[in-house]
């Protein structure tokens, strides 16, 4: 097959693998892993090793680099001292312990070699952020375990990377040297070379971004370009030690407080995924039927070793002296889902190792794939019924946040709190939030776009955002930032002053959905000290919506409250279709003098 047809092809199923997993609300890596199979070894579409010839490793040697530069890109220590005792407890102790015992269960479980058996159970160290997230807001769990095991995969994503790493360099040098001082020095040399330039190219761009060296619409191409040329150039010295400086690179930036970070981290998010997508696909494509058939009740044990074993084990040791009840701690012991960083990494780190002279590192790759399908299956699926078990589901509709603090937003909020829609209000200025205070309705106080804000309000428990200050500016920056968070189709803004009327106006591209009629800022406010309240009317098969209009003249929908006790914010332009049962949440006039109640 010709390159560019391959690549294409690689594209269509790795990206439309994802977006058919988003469609159905199901982990992407399950259909990934379909797509590789069918189109390599089922089909014999695709056989990457063959079209791609010796490009083949180097292709995924740079993109792991990549990965794995984006995993020590997220590890932020502040966000780990902040991040709360048990999260630093299954990093630090965890870590190490899963380490060990996952090399445990490897050897004595699928029979590898204890070079393999290393390499692997440093890999399995990272429990997958790509997979967890999409499990526990399918589970709906309660907000402190869900907050834990999110944490616990975005940090020990690079900590497990790191683990692989140094455990391949030490079979690296015992391979290739004669004696044992000459494979430490050799060890030696590489990781203090590869930790010299990792953290002196981290510095450096740091530096250059901070002085303005590099302007902003080339910042992303030239963190991209460096991170090529520092696991190139680490990469000549001692093999694969280009993985371990990329990922100190990623950890330095992470930790220098630059101004343009998220944006880069957005970047490299997006590329990750088109990666990650690419690499699994390769992987999956790559399995010979032999190499599959090979793996047998052995593989088995393996994987019941790691989930029902080194998991919960190490969990359990790690989580003694936190205070988590015992029902948390069950739940967190459970949960340990692999993702595709973990295949990525098995799959580069095998084949280096069956180069080596490792006869079972052809092995890990296949194994990978096994523990990464069963545990999302296993975990996928038990995760629900688990939670309501030991009664961690969070029982409480999708909250709303809202920004901004004027008696327009405080009676919104008042009225989804009666509601029994979790409410949160924001505002920068305390003086703003009195009057929420007032109505006991829950404030955060603060810049909402602030690293406090981040750490602070638990967003898993929200599933709207509706910004309403007095600055269309504003209002746009917080839906264009939360966007990714919540979805684009559920951030909301207040209308914008003349909006499309100006050629110096926002784009229309930038910001949130406009909500309700379209008001702006000014109309509500003057409304609500007009005496306009809301209204909450419920719907039947007798009493519907046409009925309603026509008795509520001047009336805006704002939105609907569903059966599950949800709230669905109306877009301008578009038409309500509550249904029986459910009510309608609208802005209205106040009621002539004399009128009926």
């Amino acid at each position: 097959m010709e390159p560019a047809v391959l690549f294409a092809l690689i594209g269509v199923l790795g990206i439309g693998s994802q977006w058919l997993a988003w469609r159905l609300q199901m982990p992407a890596i399950v259909l990934m892993l379909a797509a590789g199979i069918l189109a390599g070894p089922v089909t014999g579409l695709i056989s990457p090793e063959q079209d791609l010839g010796e490009l083949f490793r180097p292709i995924i040697s740079i993109a792991v680099a990549v990965i794995l530069f984006e995993g020590g890109l997220t590890l932020n220590f502040k966000e780990l001292r902040d991040a709360g005792k048990a999260v630093r407890r299954l990093v630090y102790v965890g870590a190490p312990i899963g380490w060990l015992l996952s090399t445990l269960a490897i050897r004595y479980g699928a029979g590898l070699s204890w070079e393999s058996a290393a390499v692997f159970g440093g890999i399995l160290v990272v429990t997958g952020p790509t997979v967890v997230t999409p499990l526990l807001r399918q589970a709906r769990m309660a907000s402190r375990p869900a907050s834990i095991l999110r944490w616990e995969a975005i940090v020990n994503d690079p900590v497990g990377a790191l683990a692989a790493v140094l455990a391949f360099e030490v079979i690296t040098a015992l391979y290739g040297s004669t004696t044992l001082i000459e494979a430490a020095e050799h060890l030696a040399i590489g990781i203090v070379v590869a930790s010299l330039v990792g953290y002196a190219g981290g510095r450096f761009l740091v530096m250059a971004f901070k002085r303005a060296w590099v302007p902003e619409y080339m910042k992303v191409p030239v963190l991209f370009g460096a991170v090529l040329a520092v696991y190139a150039s680490t990469d000549s010295v001692l093999h694969e030690s280009g993985l371990l400086a990329v990922t100190l690179m990623g950890i330095v930036i992470a930790n220098a407080h630059l101004p343009s970070l998220e944006e880069l981290k957005r970047f490299k998010e997006h590329i990750t995924v088109i990666l990650v997508s690419g690499v699994f696909i390769l992987l999956a494509a790559s399995l010979k039927v032999e190499m599959v058939s090979q793996l047998n009740w052995r593989a088995i044990l393996f994987v019941a070793l790691i989930i029902l074993f080194a998991r919960p084990v190490t969990v359990m040791i790690s989580l003694i002296g936190t205070g988590l009840p015992l029902n948390e701690k069950l739940m967190i012991a459970w949960i340990g889902p692999r993702g595709v960083v973990a295949v990525a990494v098995a799959g580069l780190f095998g084949s280096r190792l069956a180069e080596l002279g490792v006869p079972d590192g052809a092995t890990l790759a296949p194994l990978a794939f096994a523990l990464v399908a069963a545990t999302v299956v296993i975990h996928g699926f038990s995760m629900t019924p688990l939670a309501r078990l030991l009664n961690l589901t969070s029982k409480e509709p999708p909250g709303v946040l809202i920004i901004g603090g004027t008696k327009w937003t405080v009676d919104l909020a008042t009225d989804l709190k009666e509601a029994g829609v979790p409410v949160l209000l924001a505002d920068r200025n305390w003086f703003r939030l009195r009057e929420a205070r007032a109505a006991s309705v829950p404030v955060f106080f603060g810049e909402i776009l602030s690293e406090a804000a981040e750490h602070t309000i638990d967003l898993n428990r929200y599933g709207i955002l509706i910004a309403a200050t007095d600055n269309d500016s504003y209002n746009a920056l917080i839906c264009t930032e939360f966007g990714p968070e919540f979805g684009r189709s559920n951030v909301f803004q207040v209308g914008r002053h003349e909006a499309g009327e100006d050629d110096r106006d926002l784009p229309v591209t930038i910001g949130g959905r406009t909500l309700g009629s379209g008001q702006s800022f000014e109309a509500y406010v003057k409304r609500a000290r007009d005496g306009w309240e809301f209204t909450q009317t419920g719907l039947s098969d007798e009493y519907g919506l046409e009925q309603y209009l026509s008795e509520r003249e001047g009336v805006e929908i704002i939105g609907i409250l569903t059966k599950s006790g949800a709230f669905q914010p109306l877009a301008s332009g578009g038409k309500p279709a509550p249904k029986a049962g459910e009510k309608i949440l609208a802005f209205a006039p106040p009621k002539p003098e004399g009128a009926s109640a």
